[in-house]
């Protein structure tokens, strides 16, 4: 068996690879975070390569996703519908490993991240939409909604307002389940981030209501190791795990500098990193007993099973649930919605009500019907009526409930409705004025691009047409 360290070798040299064949990327954080990675994958993930879609999967999201040859480079060793072809094929026209994962181009791809923070905000989202479906469907003695959400972030994902906006909303709310490591190796493209980065990120974590785990040595195995496992044995906050890495590791000459970072390493550094990383294998080889090492398949398929055989015990004991529930996650409305019938009623609404209150009206009628109804307001429900008859509020002390108060947190809110629609199993919506909807632009624009259904109230409150106007 390999050792750990020639593991995440592969990891590297793939990513050099394919950044220097495209002679573009950034083969700086998959480097740096190769070791990392491969604990999380091999020893605690619940993934299987053979059915990335199986809804008791855990989620991973790399919200740094200039790094995306990490995230590449996993899914080809550990057995996913991704060859090494396509790994040849990094950044090409048409390919399946675009410069940044995107949703739907390559399996084992949870979400288009975007610009840098939105792919953690997307997390919290996923953690979220855990949580809630578990505390409605979840029974004693069934945990049929029962995994975890994986984040890596970098200076970058920390950097951005919406990691502020997004991570106290996850404290609020006690997201046990998602766990979020930080590649802290001190560089972005600019250089060293002391001159603009000096956060004390522990802290600030630990004022959200975080678990911190400072200081993991992100090139040690073990202590990654323990980091991990610590993070899980901790369900009543979210945690973050702060790895001290050196970006470009086993690049000889440039690792540690912004050198490494937005471009390829160049072939004499390449040739260079090969030995010094004791990796003597041409480009894009990988041999087999490393393959063998890195495969998830078997256990993927086993973990699957397991979860199945409990699902049909759940079924026989609660079919009704197991029916709505499965009805959800194969995204099919009910088909008691009233049709037609619900749209000339809205049509005529509109015609007669200001549109907040024609939306009120239809939330209302639906709101009974759909189950997978899951809305929220960035602190202006009674301004813009997003708070429904049978709606409740979704909170750390209430996990089954329908309606989530954001606060003031507009950016947050349509990334983290991105990432419970993607999910699976809900329906978001969500309001804020219109004007506010600028502070949204990115996550409205990658809720298009991910082709996913979430809905967005929005009402004026700068023209002056009063508490009637649309």
């Amino acid at each position: 068996m390999p050792s750990r360290f020639t593991l995440a070798n592969a990891i590297r040299a793939l990513s050099m690879d394919a950044v220097q064949a495209a002679n573009s990327g950034h083969p700086g954080a998959p480097m740096g975070m190769a070791d990392i990675a491969e604990v999380l994958w091999n020893d605690h993930l619940k993934h299987n390569p053979s059915n990335p879609t199986w809804p008791d999967r855990d989620r991973f999201v790399l919200s740094n996703g200039h790094g995306s040859m990490l995230l590449y480079s996993l899914l080809h060793l550990s057995g996913y519908d991704l060859a090494i072809d396509d790994i040849k094929q990094f950044r090409q026209l048409h390919s399946r490993t675009p410069g940044h994962p995107e949703l739907g181009y390559t399996p084992g791809v949870e979400t288009t991240t975007g610009p840098l923070g939105q792919g953690l905000a997307n997390a919290v989202g996923l953690a979220l939409a855990e949580r809630t479906l578990a505390a409605q469907y979840n029974r004693p003695g069934h945990d049929i909604v029962d995994h975890r959400t994986w984040c890596f972030v970098g200076d970058g994902c920390l950097m951005e307002g919406i990691s502020h906006e997004a991570c106290s909303l996850a404290g609020t709310q006690g997201l046990g389940k998602l766990t979020v490591i930080y590649d802290d190796n001190g560089i972005s493209i600019d250089g060293e981030v002391a001159g603009w980065f000096t956060d004390d990120t522990a802290k600030r974590f630990e004022a959200y209501g975080w678990q911190v785990i400072a200081n993991v040595d992100g090139h040690d195995p073990a202590a990654i190791e323990d980091a991990i496992t610590a993070a899980k044995q901790h369900d009543q906050r979210p945690t973050l795990i702060i790895c001290k890495t050196v970006i470009g590791f086993g690049a000889p000459n440039k690792q540690g500098t912004g050198a490494c970072h937005g471009a390829a390493l160049g072939e004499d550094e390449v040739a260079a990193a090969r030995q010094r990383l004791d990796w003597p294998h041409p480009p894009f080889h990988v041999p087999a007993d490393i393959y063998a090492g890195w495969n998830a398949d078997t256990a993927g398929q086993q973990a699957e099973a397991t979860w199945r055989q409990q699902f049909a015990h759940y079924a026989e004991a609660y079919p009704e649930l197991a029916e709505e529930l499965e009805r959800r996650w194969r995204g099919e409305l009910p088909g008691d919605l009233g049709g037609s019938a619900l749209t000339e009623e809205a049509q005529q609404a509109c015609d007669s009500l200001a549109s907040r209150k024609a939306s009120l009206g239809v939330l209302n009628r639906l709101g009974p019907k759909l189950p997978e109804l899951l809305g929220g307001s960035a602190d202006l429900a009674p301004s813009n009526l997003t708070f429904w008859d049978g709606a409740s509020v979704l909170s750390a002390q209430s996990p089954e409930g329908n309606y989530l108060h954001y606060g003031v947190r507009e950016f947050a809110m349509g990334a983290i409705m991105n990432g419970i629609s993607m999910h699976g199993g809900f329906i978001p919506y969500g309001a804020t004025f219109l004007t506010f909807m600028e502070y949204m632009h990115n996550a409205v624009r990658m809720a298009a691009i991910a082709r996913r259904q979430v809905i967005f109230v929005y009402t004026h409150d700068s023209i002056g047409l009063g508490e009637d106007g649309p």
